[in-house]
């Protein structure tokens, strides 16, 4: 189970997340209060390479030093382990953000750990959930839901007009949160894109003194609603490469550069090896395996069949190995 405090550990404000270890040595749930008792819950380093909620969280509560918080406010500090390592998450452990209710891996402790942190944010009446993260590919500053209701997209659209909409990876922060109250994920750019961490800061800052978040339609210019359709996975043990040498998949150099821009059908993300079997795993969101709708190699190219508008495609091969190479969406 977490630890649980009331109150922020001393040096909590000045560390960084490689030496957070040292205030917060485990994962750590931490209650502050505020005028208006609902709190506001949000989740950080639940990959431990990105550290744009924990600098975030920080930048926030100095610039109110000791003046009481708007609003309550409950601070989840997940895979501090990771984050001393400064990588998304050991070898051996699960991902932070694929083990939340709803997950494919229930039985796992730090399942159980985060529905005790869903049951004790339940009991306290969450106002809103945040999950604040960094990507590593291009990609604009945008958020995430995993329910189209009005109250999910207002609070969304107070972070990015650019929204995306997914249901799988199952067992995500936000996904079990969102039959409790609105929730979204945030992705916050690059590791160290101070404009990210500002949005960060902004959006926190309003999430804390917003009476209420409406249920009404948002505006059509106030959101751009992508919906994803499909996750892009490298085979295990299957090579790669992006531009520079010979592989089973050869990726373009600037794969990730082609993120959030819409592909035409034919459009190539790479080459596989010559006269290869070897295919991508395309999974969609009801888990079944679309690889035939999705992608084509003749010629041993690796062609989109369909228009699709790529999302979180990234080059880092650690990444690629521990959770996919990207996605596919389509508008909404």
């Amino acid at each position: 189970m977490p630890k649980v405090l009331d109150r922020l550990p001393d040096g909590f404000l000045d560390v960084s997340a490689r030496s957070l270890h040292s205030i917060v040595p485990t994962p750590t749930l931490i209650h502050l209060p505020g005028r208006r008792p609902q709190p506001l819950f949000t989740s950080i380093l639940l990959h431990g390479d990105e550290d744009v909620g924990l600098r975030a969280v920080q930048q926030l509560l100095r610039s109110f030093g000791d003046r009481e918080l708007p609003r309550a406010l409950s601070i989840f500090v997940g895979n501090v382990a990771a984050a001393r390592a400064g990588v998304r998450r050991l070898e051996g452990q699960p991902d932070y953000n694929r083990v939340w209710p709803g997950t494919e891996f229930p039985d796992l402790p730090e399942s159980r750990m985060m529905s005790e942190i869903v049951a004790q944010m339940r009991a306290r009446d969450v106002f809103a959930a945040v999950d604040l993260h960094n990507n590593t590919g291009v990609n604009p500053i945008y958020c995430c839901v995993n329910r189209t209701e009005n109250h999910h997209l207002h609070l969304a659209s107070l972070f990015s007009r650019t929204v995306v909409y997914f249901l799988r990876p199952k067992g995500v922060q936000a996904m079990a949160f969102a039959p409790l109250c609105p929730a979204v994920t945030c992705e916050c750019g690059k590791v160290g894109d101070e404009m990210g961490a500002l949005r960060a800061v902004e959006f926190l800052n309003s999430c804390l003194h917003v009476a209420e978040i409406p249920n009404t339609p948002a505006a059509p210019t106030d959101i751009h609603l992508y919906h994803t359709l499909a996750i892009v996975k490298v085979p295990a043990g299957a090579t790669m490469s992006f531009g520079d040498g010979a592989a089973d998949f050869m990726f373009l150099r600037d794969l990730d550069r082609l993120n959030f821009l819409e592909l035409s059908r034919g459009a190539a993300i790479g080459a596989r090896a010559s006269g290869s079997a070897s295919e991508l795993e395309v999974w969609d969101e009801n888990g079944r395996d679309v690889r035939h709708e999705f992608i084509d190699y003749a010629n041993d190219e690796i062609r989109l069949k369909r228009p699709l508008i790529p999302s979180m495609f990234t080059r880092n091969e650690r990444v690629i190995r521990q959770d996919c190479l990207g996605y596919l969406m389509d508008w909404l």
